[in-house]
């Protein structure tokens, strides 16, 4: 028997809103099943369901989701998207965006850049300065 185990991601009444904003973002995907109550959508291959469930339980900075990425052009799209209408900067790369939803957008490169102890503390206390982060300043801690 195979488990499937997917997140659920629990919005107030604007699943499908949010589904369609993340299949926009991401530039991938496509809506499943919709029944009013519960969004199916996969996003780079992967599924998760949203679910209409009301302001009860609204996200927390405890769930994130981390979106590497290769380029300062990709951390500036990203970054910039999330934040804008209703969204929040936050420090050390991360942000919220208008659903309340927590990103952690960051360089690929960031595991390889504190691999060494007296390099990684270079680099998080550049890190620890910023908002978006740079790439370039990173790589250069």
């Amino acid at each position: 028997m195979k488990n499937e185990i997917y997140p659920c991601l629990w919005f107030d009444g604007k699943a499908r809103t949010a589904a369609d904003y993340y299949i926009r973002l991401f530039q991938s995907g496509s809506i499943v099943e919709d029944n009013g109550m519960v969004v199916i959508f996969e996003l780079h291959g992967k599924k998760y369901m949203g679910l209409n469930g009301g302001p009860r339980f609204p996200f927390t900075e405890a769930i994130s989701f981390v979106i590497p990425c290769d380029t300062q052009e990709e951390i500036d799209y990203y970054w910039n998207t999330l934040v804008q209408d209703g969204g929040e900067e936050s420090m050390c790369g991360w942000c919220k965006d208008k659903f309340g939803l927590s990103w952690q957008i960051v360089p690929s490169r960031l595991g390889e850049w504190v691999k060494e102890p007296q390099r990684a503390q270079r680099v998080f206390t550049a890190l620890s300065a910023m908002r978006k982060l740079d790439i370039e300043i990173l790589s250069n801690a």
